[in-house]
């Protein structure tokens, strides 16, 4: 039987503190192999947040929900440069037709992550796991050839996100990131370009509008998701 150790990062190209274990600041985390799902039991304050024994050969499927946070823009053109980076349309026009101000609005946002490891032979494959956003993994990056690239299928809602935006990083052994952006197909699957010895964390963002209640309520709910994987 073997241990899996993971911390928990938030951050951007594979950089990012590491989080504690703080049941308040998720409503998710748990290990699925094959059938079976185990919830990340830990103690409060726990860093790596993830140590977990007892488990056996296959694939690892690590998925952690977080709680929602929120953020106030001051910078109009900050957030303009988030929605253009993460391909959100014309969220200027959406945003002036609600009447809505360009300073001291507020949104919202959830992360979905998973991340695929290997235990032993690291046999299995990934699969919906009931998250409201996310990427499925199409090939085990660490049983099959994926010299024509890695395929994954994002989800909204259990349904296919079609033409939506997958950004990748990609982390060298060197340590070096590389981000690159790709496009989902009808049924939602982009196929990613990967290199042996490297190590991968793709994302793909939905903006959705939300009506606030009151002064201080968020306008604005994203919804990250994201894999993590390696490719040995």
């Amino acid at each position: 039987m073997a241990s899996l150790t993971a911390q928990l990062r938030v951050g951007q190209a594979f950089s990012g503190v590491s989080l504690s274990y703080l049941p308040q600041n998720f409503e998710r985390f748990d290990v699925i192999q094959r059938e079976t799902v185990t919830a990340v039991e830990g103690r409060l304050g726990d860093n790596p947040a993830l140590v977990m024994d007892g488990l056996g050969d296959g694939l690892a499927i690590i998925t952690h929900e977080t709680t929602a946070s929120h953020l106030t823009y001051t910078d109009w053109d900050r957030f303009l440069r988030f929605a253009a980076h993460k391909d959100f349309g014309d969220v200027a026009a959406l945003h002036d037709a609600r009447a809505l101000p360009r300073e001291g609005f507020r949104e919202v946002y959830i992360r979905y992550a998973k991340s695929l490891v290997a235990i032993g032979d690291g046999a299995g494959a990934d699969r919906q796991v009931g998250l409201a956003t996310e990427i499925v993994a199409l090939a085990n990056p660490y049983m099959e050839d994926l010299a024509a690239g890695m395929p994954v299928q994002v989800f909204l809602n259990g349904t296919p996100r079609a033409d939506a935006q997958v950004e990748l990083f990609d982390r060298a052994p060197d340590g070096a990131v590389e981000n690159t952006l790709h496009r989902t197909d009808n049924s939602g699957i982009v196929t990613l370009p990967v290199t042996r010895g490297h190590t991968y964390l793709a994302d793909a963002v939905v903006l959705e509008p939300v009506e606030p209640s009151g002064p201080d309520d968020a306008v604005w709910l994203t919804r990250w998701a994201s894999l993590t994987f390696q490719v040995p």
